[in-house]
């Protein structure tokens, strides 16, 4: 209840205040797990929840102190979205709660309102006949205008799936560090000690593992035999097709992830520079490096934006620039996510993407690629950016990749919601249904001259 309290107070974000939370609590794992699922499930279903609370408390739930929202919020949850918790356990202990941290007006408060939720359960449903946007928004709690976005992108039978996709748990994989240890024979070696793993179908280097609990707390990771990374963002390390010995620059690097790919993808052999805005962030970038055995991978701090003053002009043979974003694709991890965005939000880093691009393309040599990648699914963070930047500089073109078949098979998939019908996709666009991995964008460019 406080991690949703500061969640909304603050503007806290849910998974590092929910982090900090349970290493004070110091809980037992199954607690832990409890725990976890009541914070991302609360938020994960936010308006549908609100929706139905505002019928049965007197006022609406906004006029009560944020604590006692967030705690009917999170025995609603309990009651109506979960089938292991006893619904007479959930009210009992709010009641307790409210007991503990109001008085006996507030409890008595909660005790009807939630009981009110017992008697009504099965007639609480979102009503027939509401429009598309809006049946779609409460029926996979998604704010209103966010729908309204991708139905005129997607069409509102992808909406639905994007929607629905984003409410479910996300998978565990890993990233094996190949420059050490074969995939096959890290699969082998896991499913040894007990552990479910299998391919990924999407990322060569990656590995799907079951019911595993948490990965960086394993040999395997402190020994850097492997990273934890979503299947999708393995994917850049692709794009950017690296070869050893080459000249590499990560624009916007940290926590240095797709960088210690590249790095292993080049047996360690050549340069990358990591670049990050964030000073504080220069210690994942190097920590990750050393903890995989990475000796090629030299950090640097300051703007993307003066990486031009920086670096003399056509100096790398290929630039990741993994673009600031609204993140629209990694919902399903970061549920608050949703909430905390505006449309006015994705027009201003829209912009500033399309300045990004325009200044870190002159580094490339000529021959060279720039991959531009986002975690969103917003069109105008991602094809847009790249379709108006190909539009401005003729000398590059969009360049073959191992992604191809992914890219053919999305396009197939999808037709041309939210293009021109005699436009042809340029990138590969990842939904958060297609793979069950995250929404991601990649496209890679070549310089031509």
């Amino acid at each position: 209840m406080n991690v949703l309290t500061d969640v909304e107070v603050e503007g806290s974000y849910s998974n590092l205040k929910l982090n900090q939370a349970l290493i004070q609590a110091d809980l037992e794992r199954s607690d832990a797990g409890l725990a976890t699922e009541l914070v991302y499930g609360t938020v994960a279903h936010l308006n549908t929840i609100d929706y139905f609370l505002d019928q049965l408390v007197a006022k609406g739930t906004q006029k009560l102190q944020p604590w006692v929202r967030n705690l009917l919020r999170m025995s609603f949850y309990q009651i109506y979205y979960l089938d292991r918790i006893p619904s007479h356990a959930a009210v009992n202990e709010a009641v307790n709660i409210a007991k503990r941290r109001g008085h006996q007006g507030v409890s008595g408060m909660v005790n009807g309102v939630l009981r009110n939720v017992l008697r009504q359960l099965d007639e609480l449903s979102i009503p027939d006949g509401l429009p598309t946007a809006q049946r779609i928004s409460l029926q996979y709690s998604h704010p209103q205008w966010m729908v309204k976005r991708w139905i005129k992108q997607y069409g509102a039978e992808t909406t639905e799936q994007i929607c629905m996709s984003n409410n479910e748990p996300p998978a565990v994989s890993v990233r094996v560090n190949t420059f050490r240890i074969s995939r096959d024979e890290m699969m082998r070696t896991m499913n040894e000690a007990g552990y479910y793993a299998q391919p990924s179908a999407v990322a060569p280097d990656g590995i799907l593992v079951g019911g595993s609990g948490n990965m960086a707390l394993t040999d395997w990771y402190r020994e850097g035999l492997i990273s934890i990374q979503d299947e999708s963002s393995m994917l850049v390390a692709e794009a950017v097709q690296p070869q050893p010995g080459m000249k590499v620059l990560d624009c916007c690097a940290a926590p240095g992830g797709k960088t210690a790919h590249i790095a292993e993808k080049m047996n360690d052999q050549g340069q990358i520079t990591a670049n990050d805005i964030h000073d504080h962030k220069r210690k994942l970038i190097d920590d990750q490096a050393q903890r995989l055995h990475l000796n090629m991978i030299e950090t640097a701090i300051g703007d993307a934006l003066t990486l031009t003053d920086r670096y003399p002009a056509a100096s790398f043979d290929r630039i990741l620039l993994d673009a600031p974003c609204s993140g629209l694709g990694v919902i399903r991890r970061k549920p608050d996510l949703k909430w905390n965005k505006s449309p006015q939000d994705i027009q201003e880093i829209s912009e500033l993407q399309q300045q990004l691009i325009r200044q870190v393309s002159t580094l490339l040599k000529p021959g060279g690629i720039l991959v531009y990648s986002t975690c969103t699914i917003e069109y105008s963070e991602n094809e847009y950016v790249v379709r108006s930047f190909l539009e401005e500089n003729p000398s590059f073109e969009a360049a073959d990749t191992p992604l191809a078949p992914l890219q053919e098979a999305a396009a197939k998939q999808r037709g041309s919601s939210g293009k021109k019908s005699n436009e042809s996709s340029i990138g590969l666009q990842i939904l958060p249904q297609d793979y069950h991995s995250d929404g991601f964008y990649i496209a890679a460019l070549r310089r031509m001259s």
